[in-house]
């Protein structure tokens, strides 16, 4: 397999510790988000909606979209399970997932940033305050759908699912931009636990050979 991302994109992250805790071999191949590779026309001709990640499997079928692509491995190859068997236990994941993927980070990707700097004329400080509110505002949200599940090490349980794949790229970010984190004990323990495993050590950005990039 190949994927297709960057090193700071949290998408591309999710994907990463989900290939790592599934014990899955894969190719990086790095496309620089901040140097516009995605928009170029090599990129452009392998995905469609020029975004990473992209995943190419082995007889050339390239998937797109990280949910799309974590819940592919999920149900395609064995190991440890993200998304729960029982159809509430999995319900309660895709909703903690989505709260992030859906909710936090669409409002603060690196194309809506560049657009309130370079389109809009924001300042780099009025841009950077549009990110922390944001940000803060959905993980607040994230604590409290955690504090009504059921207790566990991780976002749902004692081990991790779907919801840790997203929730610690989106912890690496927040601390990028400064976000305040305290106050968000459930969340915080989560990300703790999962940073503990080497699946996530290796996925995280400074482990990548374009992390330099």
């Amino acid at each position: 397999m190949k994927l297709y991302n960057y090193f700071r994109s949290s998408a591309s992250f999710r994907v990463r510790i989900a290939l790592q805790l599934k014990g899955l071999a894969y190719e990086y191949v790095p496309v620089h988000l901040a140097q516009g590779e995605h928009l170029r026309e090599a990129f452009a001709a392998v995905s469609a909606d020029q975004l990473v990640p992209l995943l190419e499997l082995p007889d050339g079928t390239r998937l797109s979209q990280s949910m799309a692509i974590i819940e592919y491995l999920d149900e395609a190859h064995g190991g440890v399970r993200l998304v729960p068997a029982d159809p509430v236990a999995r319900a309660r994941v895709r909703a903690l997932a989505q709260s992030i993927a859906c909710e936090i980070h669409p409002l603060n990707n690196l194309r809506v940033l560049k657009y309130l700097s370079k389109e809009l004329g924001v300042s780099e400080d009025v841009k950077n305050t549009w990110y922390r509110h944001w940000v803060r505002t959905g993980l607040e949200a994230f604590e409290r759908q955690l504090a009504q599940g059921p207790a566990g090490a991780f976002c749902h349980g004692d081990s991790p699912t779907l919801a840790d794949c997203c929730l610690v790229p989106q912890i690496f970010n927040a601390r990028r931009f400064d976000t305040p984190l305290d106050g968000l004990p459930r969340t915080m323990a989560a990300f703790d636990a999962c940073m503990a495993l080497e699946a996530f050590q290796k996925a995280q950005p400074s482990a990548c050979p374009d992390a330099q990039g």
